[in-house]
């Protein structure tokens, strides 16, 4: 029963879904009746408006058309302007309509229109002003000034034609007052034609300022068109009278160019210029007079290149410009003249140099202030400054390489004229000192061979060589900045530098030279000495005094002067220290043979010269600076080594695998060379010598029997504990002196 009652349920609900749809339906097709009738109003209200709106603009446009011509005949520009933009655009309204005869009649009148008003307006400039003749002011103005907004309205061509032809009527004066036959169109009165542009551009300022629209930027136009002519007639000029052509003239003119050009960026926005007159590449270039504002500027700066600020805000000024070049660069083709000019003054400049040191001869020694920088090269880097500033504002091109190239010749002449060929030369005698006067001298030695001038001088063109590696290298960034990005690799003064650092070596190997040959007799007495017949141990020996003071006597000095370049001093000490060092050694070995108080004696002499060697960088000095870790380094290995060679002698030969090893441990040496030598220095008899050489040889490659080594090492401790003791007592002797 349940069941029956649901299916009946469902079918009622079925039913009433089907009466609703049948009226939905009814419904849409009722509403489509109501709306037929008002869409087809609408379409037709829609299409009645647009014939309304394009009969109202066919009406307008032959009214126009009549209006336009009518007007033109009578020359009537103030409303043909406005009227013919507006007529031009109904016009465009009718261009989906143009197979219509009568629209396409419509559309060629207004063509005839414009064209007509173009002829028209040509031929009123024409009459206004005339190619031949003079101008005719005032009249005629405030119908030019309406047919120019015509124009604005017209094919641009024609506003190009009236810009054009008027542009040259104003100039032909000017094309005939500076002929290239005339006395003023000479480089020496150029000033003359930028007053008569200048006097120009307010005449027409004054009668026909108001006559061009202000958007045509007429001022400009004339001004760069001047510019243009005034470029091509300078260029012919100078191509026909290259050979007059002076420096001073050139630069001269150059001057009065740049000024001009920087007074016209200071006026005109340089809008006009993107008509493609003058080419992009001209505009990085600085825009202010190059030559007012450097030469006040380098007479007062500061001499080195690197603390000379007039370069730089000169950097942000350059998009400022963009009309530098515009007439300059004509004087591009003729700048060799300035090159080799540059070339010749640098030249006597360099001689100047080389007679002024000859006459004054060296710098004073100045003790106080350290080695004196030599003025001329500060005056050489001045003058380079000058010249690369003037230079640069010139041209950024081909003349700066060329220029950079005279830089490189006389940097080089710099030095070795000045430099190199200044230094005292080194003489070839050992001084002829005998071991008895040597072992005899006293304070104030002549062993020394360079004078304290000498050294003051050597010291002098050591820092002047410096100074000029360091400001090379600044000139170098700023040829680089200076010049055009495509040439900035053709500027390198690497040789440059690399000249001046040669200068440096040999200066601090000629200052290393004479300390070790004013020590050689020293070294030579104690090679001399006869070492097997020291009796007692005392102080130390006369010829490490001699060394001492002649430390003591140069190293100040050298200090003193090289304050300023503290890192080349530090170079003149590590140098000796590997000069004197293995020389030492070597006349070590030339005292032979020697006994047990001889090798003591010359232990401690070799001690002491190890405590001198290490205060070497600031002995005779009032404060007391450490000396640099690497020179400690070297004095430290090398003279060790020299202490080693000796405990070796002081240790008894026998038993020899005792003596072998103990050689082998405390020198580390494998050279049999060298143990030959300690050998001849124990004085031992050849014999001996040959049994003790291949004992070594057999006890060389000893590594892998690591047992036999031990004993043999174990045997060998008491003598060194007695050598360190006796070692011990040394020190303590010698600090007790010092």
């Amino acid at each position: 029963q349940a069941l029956e009652e649901a299916q009946k349920a469902i079918q009622q609900l079925f039913g009433k879904i089907k009466d609703i749809k049948d009226k939905a339906e009814k419904s849409e097709q009722m509403v489509k009746e109501i709306t037929r009738d008002i869409k087809q109003l609408d379409h037709a209200k829609r299409h009645l408006t647009t014939s309304i709106t394009t009969l109202n603009h066919l009406h307008m446009l032959a009214g126009g058309v009549d209006s336009l011509e009518a007007m033109t005949r009578r020359r009537q520009y103030g409303e043909v302007a406005n009227l013919l933009q507006g007529v031009v655009n109904v016009l465009e309204h009718f261009n989906k309509y143009m197979g219509i005869p009568q629209i396409r009649q419509l559309s060629e009148r207004v063509k005839a229109a414009q064209n007509e008003l173009g002829q028209q307006i040509l031929a009123d400039f024409e009459e206004a002003f005339p190619s031949q003749g003079t101008k005719r002011p005032g009249g005629p103005s405030n119908v030019l000034r309406d047919a120019c907004l015509v124009a604005n309205v017209l094919d641009p061509r024609i506003k190009q034609e009236i810009i054009k032809k008027f542009i040259k009527q104003h100039l032909s004066e000017y094309l005939v007052l500076f002929q290239e036959n005339q006395d003023v169109a000479w480089l020496d009165k150029i000033d003359r034609r930028y007053a008569w542009i200048k006097r120009q551009l307010v005449d027409y300022e004054e009668k026909y300022g108001r006559m061009f629209p202000q958007e045509w930027c007429m001022t400009e136009r004339i001004a760069v068109e001047f510019c243009h002519v005034t470029r091509t007639e300078l260029a012919k000029i100078m191509r026909t009278r290259a050979k007059e052509i002076e420096v001073k003239l050139l630069l001269f003119a150059i001057q009065r160019t740049t000024n001009f050009e920087g007074l016209l960026a200071k006026r005109f926005s340089g809008c006009t210029l993107a008509d493609g007159t003058v080419k992009k590449p001209e505009v990085p270039l600085p825009s202010t007079n190059p030559f007012l504002e450097d030469e006040t500027g380098t007479e007062t700066d500061e001499i080195v290149i690197e603390k000379s600020d007039t370069d730089k805000p000169k950097k942000p000024k350059v998009p400022d410009n963009p009309f530098h070049g515009i007439v300059s660069k004509c004087f591009e083709p003729h700048l060799y003249v300035y090159i080799e000019s540059q070339d010749k003054n640098l030249g006597e400049l360099i001689d100047r140099f080389v007679a002024d040191f000859k006459a004054q001869g060296p710098p004073k020694p100045n003790v106080d202030e350290g080695g004196a920088v030599l003025p001329s090269c500060a005056d050489l880097f001045v003058y380079y400054k000058k010249c690369m500033v003037q230079c640069s504002q010139l041209s950024t091109g081909e003349p700066m390489i060329a220029l950079t190239t005279i830089f490189q010749k006389y940097l080089r002449e710099y030095a070795w004229k000045i430099l190199s060929g200044n230094l005292p030369k080194t003489t070839s005698s050992s001084g002829g000192l005998t071991i008895t006067s040597l072992l005899k001298e006293k304070e104030g030695s002549e062993v020394a061979k360079f004078t304290l001038e000498e050294l003051c001088l050597i010291c002098s063109i050591l820092s002047t060589a410096e100074y000029c590696l360091a400001t090379t290298q600044q000139l170098e960034e700023k040829l680089k900045e200076k010049v055009d990005a495509s040439l900035v690799e053709r500027i390198n003064l690497t040789g440059e530098m690399d000249t001046f650092s040669i200068v440096i070596s040999n200066s601090i190997q000629l200052l290393v030279q004479d300390l070790d040959a004013a020590c050689d007799p020293a070294l030579t007495a104690m090679s001399k000495m006869q070492w097997q017949n020291v009796e007692h141990v005392g102080d130390q020996s006369p010829y490490v005094t001699s060394v001492i003071l002649h430390i003591k006597q140069n190293v100040p000095i050298i200090r003193d002067n090289l304050a300023s370049t503290r890192k080349y001093f530090t170079q003149f000490c590590i140098k000796f220290a590997n000069s004197f060092i293995p020389k030492f050694i070597n006349h070590l070995f030339k005292c032979k043979p020697i006994s047990m108080v001889g090798a003591e004696q010359l232990l401690l002499d070799t001690h002491s010269l190890k405590m001198v060697l290490l205060d070497l960088p600031s002995i005779g000095s009032q404060v007391v600076r450490k000396a640099p870790a690497s020179y400690t380094k070297i004095v430290v290995k090398g003279m060790t080594r020299a202490e080693m060679i000796l405990k070796v002698v002081m240790a008894p030969h026998e038993p020899p695998v005792v003596f072998v090893d103990n050689y082998i441990k405390l020198l580390a040496d494998c050279s049999t060379d060298t143990f030959q030598k300690i050998l001849d220095m124990k004085g031992l008899k050849r014999s001996e010598q040959s049994s003790m050489l291949d004992l070594f040889r057999q006890r060389l490659p000893a590594p892998p029997s690591g047992a036999e080594n031990a004993g043999s090492l174990s045997l060998s401790t008491p003598t060194p504990e007695q050598e360190s003791s006796r070692i011990r007592k040394l020190e303590k002797l010698i600090k007790k002196r010092l």
